[in-house]
């Protein structure tokens, strides 16, 4: 039938992508390192950045390479001589070790003590970081004539950097103001949070009102992190920018090349912006009602920009005034996420059936905290899911296993009227009919489940409490491929023993079943580079389909041989 040829067309043109792509990502040759990128400053206009930046290696800021401007109002203009460096001050919380330089208050590293790094898990995942070959810092400074940005040396006031069993942590830098007074950069870190208040707080000790304007960016690399899709479509990674109007955008890093960022030029009074990566995000979220001004835009070399910029007010001589804004920094956990702000955990990507995943995810999350065990939890999230398509995946049995029974009528028909297409279609629509069978019955519980197949691969894909997540035994990582091959095994024998099960679709010639029998194997071959996790769940749930249709089966074989009976006597 067309029908039925269509269906295979599709199914091996997908699987010979799905496998290419990942056979693609397995054996490419590394990237080439990318140009080291240099740290720059935002302008005062929206969006754009001067010519002057400080190198990215090292840090120490060269007297050449410091900013200047054409006139006071411009950014990045010194209020100090050019310094020669700064210094690192590591803060130890009891969920991060925080680096930052006291050249800017730049916040250079914070390596998280409970997510493990991608490619070694004894060592820590580092969601900010600045090397010879990475960078993905958060910047903070003023603008205004003579105002301190993050090329300012600044002065450490406190000592202690090490929360130990306090619930809070308060680190403050300070510097002059070139007009009098001084801006201190104040951080503080509070027990069981990613989230950091950082404070710009100015006194001015001058002879005349001041008006800084504050701002907080982020700025990193285009690089890439995380792991690999055998579908195709990584997890994004750049800006992202969420308003009330146009709520969670994802920014292009080429889009912001080419001047396309898309965002709003005009002053907003809400929202937040960052930049996210596989799991993790870290993005200044500053109070509602505060007025802001969104920019990304590309800095000097391999670096982009994304933060916001807000006045802070007339500040008259003698006083002080000051503007806080969190900033989150670490994994992409959905509760921690909603807590910290609105529309922050819209950064968890679902793919298009988002509207299944969520759902989906809440579940797994409940069962996980019935057996505390990650694999364990997908192994109950499949027996409900099959047991909410029971009744549609028993009638599709039924179907098939009638379809079974009546084997030698079809034989005996298609003998008949080998030569007559036509009558062979209408003997079979009337038995068919007579028995009561449909069928494609037995394609349509595949059909239906498939979005659900989709929506747990994103959900193992996206959701970091599932990264390096054990299960038992050889299986390490549910987020990752099976390292052993077992898993694509059993699924392969199992989805065999299915296919026995199974009746061939009527009008299919012997090729077509030659086919159908080995796509457990051309399956398995492709679920090689899948999550464990998502292997498991199919296996499972190929095991509970044999069950429920060898039942079903001996259920029909039992109402055959009553009816046979009844018809002897």
């Amino acid at each position: 039938m067309d029908f039925q040829r269509l269906i295979l067309f599709v199914i091996f043109s997908m699987s010979g992508v799905f496998l290419f792509q990942a056979w693609q990502k397995e054996n490419a040759p590394p990237a080439p390192p990318k140009p080291v990128a240099s740290i720059a400053t935002p302008a005062d206009k929206k969006g754009d950045v001067p010519a002057g930046t400080v190198p990215l290696a090292g840090s120490t800021a060269s007297a050449g390479s410091a900013p200047t401007a054409p006139n006071s109002g411009e950014p990045g203009a010194p209020a100090v001589a050019p310094v020669t460096g700064g210094e690192l001050l590591t803060v130890k919380t009891d969920l991060a070790d925080f680096r930052i330089n006291t050249l800017g208050g730049t916040i250079e590293d914070v390596a998280l003590k409970f997510h493990g790094d991608t490619m070694d898990k004894t060592k820590p995942y580092h969601v900010l970081v600045k090397d010879q070959t990475r960078m993905h810092v958060a910047q903070m400074g003023l603008l205004g004539a003579g105002m301190p940005n993050h090329y300012t040396l600044y002065t450490k006031v406190s000592t202690n950097l090490d929360m130990g069993n306090a619930d809070t942590l308060e680190l403050r830098l300070s510097t002059p103001i070139a007009s009098g007074g001084k801006d201190d950069l104040v951080y503080t870190f509070k027990r069981g949070s990613y989230v950091v208040d950082v404070t710009q707080e100015i006194t001015n000790s001058g002879s005349a009102t001041i008006a800084p304007t504050a701002y907080f960016q982020l700025q990193r690399d285009s690089v890439a992190t995380g792991m690999s899709n055998p579908m195709g479509a990584g997890a994004f990674h750049g800006p992202v920018l969420y308003t009330e109007a146009k709520k969670y955008q994802k920014i292009d890093f080429k889009d912001i090349e080419k001047g396309k960022s898309g965002i709003n030029t005009a002053r907003l009074t809400d929202g937040w912006v960052g930049m996210v990566e596989h799991y993790f995000v870290d993005a200044w979220l500053p109070k509602a009602g505060l007025p802001r001004d969104y920019y990304m835009s590309k800095a000097t070399g391999d670096a982009y920009l994304a933060g916001f910029k807000t006045p802070i007010g007339d500040i008259a001589p003698g006083a002080t005034a000051k503007v806080t804004i969190p900033l989150y920094m670490g994994p992409q956990e959905q509760d921690l996420l909603k807590a910290a702000a609105p529309g922050l955990d819209r950064v968890v990507d679902y793919g298009m059936f988002s509207v299944i995943a969520e759902p989906m995810f809440w579940l797994l999350k409940w069962f996980h905290g019935l057996v505390g065990n990650w694999g364990w939890a997908i192994i109950l999230l499949t027996i409900l899911i099959k047991g909410v398509f029971y009744p549609l995946n028993a009638k599709a049995g039924r179907s098939m296993g009638k379809m079974k029974l009546v084997g030698p009528k079809l034989k005996e028909i298609q003998t008949r009227f080998a030569d007559d297409r036509v009558k062979l279609n209408t003997a079979m629509m009337e038995l068919y009919k007579k028995e009561k069978i449909n069928p494609l019955g037995g394609c349509l519980p595949v059909v239906v489940q498939i979005p659900v197949f989709i929506s747990l691969y994103w959900v193992l894909s996206a959701a970091v409490e599932l990264r390096h997540a054990p299960w038992t035994g050889w299986i390490k990582d549910l987020s990752a491929a099976d390292p052993y091959y077992v898993l694509p095994v059993l699924y392969a024998i199992t989805a065999f023993a299915q296919s026995r099960l199974q009746p061939p679709a009527p009008g299919m010639d012997p090729m077509q079943q030659k086919v159908l029998q080995y796509m457990p194997v051309a399956f398995a071959v492709m679920f090689i580079f899948f999550p464990a996790g998502l292997v498991l769940y199919w296996t499972v749930s190929n095991i509970l389909q044999i069950a429920q249709q060898w039942q079903i089966n001996k259920m029909l074989e039992k109402e055959n041989a009553a009816v046979v009976t009844a018809l002897k006597r």
